[in-house]
Formats: structure tokens, C-alpha cells, sequence
């Protein structure tokens, strides 16, 4: 019997389909009440969009799911540390809780960098839980740009 998928694993599942398609592997996923409402991975070259971080690509999914524009009560799970405009979009849309991978120390804006939750002008901080899977999230990236550079 296999195991269902826990909304990390998901997003893992996620995350390797964009390698696979030379995207750089993010995956995302939202849940309400144990319901996954949208899951999403990175899509910026297949869309020709540097928005299109699977972060925000699920928040917009989940908001037309969701016919909201909010997701209070929801959780985003996603593989990486959230970049800037994500974390403001996930203030904005005032998520409960977030859930994230590997951290990213170059671009990361939760426990790193800005950490925009922490500022006192950031209106809506969710709760994080960093580190969730962050072994196999880093491993993800850490061989997808590696095989970039051909190391």
C-alpha cells in the first residue's frame, strides 16, 4: 500500500517536474483543512514571465479556487525559502501558515535577507516553519544548477 502524498512531498513531486523541464525546481502547494485548493511549480521560462515562481502562480491558483482575495486559513507549503515578492505576496493575501524547503541565503526573504515578516511595516506575518524536507529540497537545487554549470 502506498503512502498518500503529504502537501511536501507534493511539492517536492512538483519541484522535480520543473527541473525536468529546465525550470529551476520550486514547487508550492495550498491547503485549507487538509484540502490541497492549488499546486504549482516554477514556470518563469515556459511562461516568459520572472513572476512566474511557483509561490505565486499557487497564491493566484488558490485565490480563483478559493473566489477570494484572501487565504486566511491556508497554508502554502513550498521547497524553497520564499524570494521578496513572494513573501509580500504572501503577507498580502494573508496566508496562516507557511511551510518551506531549503533557505535560501541569496535570495531568501523569511529568515533570510529582508525578512520581511519581522519588519514593522509588513501588515500580516503567517506562522513559518522552516527546514520542512530541507535535505532533499537543497539536494534538488543544489544538482539542477550543478548541471548547469556542468560541475
Amino acid at each position: 500500500m502506498t503512502m498518500p502524498l503529504t502537501p511536501m512531498d507534493l511539492a517536492l513531486a512538483l519541484a522535480e517536474q520543473a527541473a525536468a523541464d529546465g525550470e529551476a525546481p520550486v514547487g508550492a502547494v495550498v491547503v485549507e483543512n487538509g484540502v490541497v485548493l492549488a499546486a504549482e511549480r516554477n514556470r518563469m521560462k515556459a511562461l516568459n514571465d520572472p513572476t512566474a515562481h511557483a509561490e505565486m502562480l499557487v497564491i493566484r491558483a488558490a485565490l480563483a479556487k478559493r473566489g477570494t482575495g484572501r487565504l486566511d486559513g491556508c497554508d502554502l507549503y513550498v521547497t524553497l525559502e520564499p524570494c521578496a515578492m513572494c513573501a509580500g505576496a504572501i503577507a498580502h493575501v494573508r496566508l496562516r501558515r507557511l511551510y518551506f524547503g531549503a533557505e535560501d541565503i541569496k535570495a531568501g526573504a523569511v529568515e533570510n535577507g529582508i525578512r520581511l515578516f519581522e519588519q514593522p511595516t509588513c501588515h500580516h506575518a503567517p506562522e513559518v516553519v522552516g527546514g520542512l524536507s530541507a535535505e532533499r529540497s537543497a539536494t534538488l537545487l543544489r544538482l539542477f544548477f550543478q548541471s548547469r554549470r556542468g560541475n
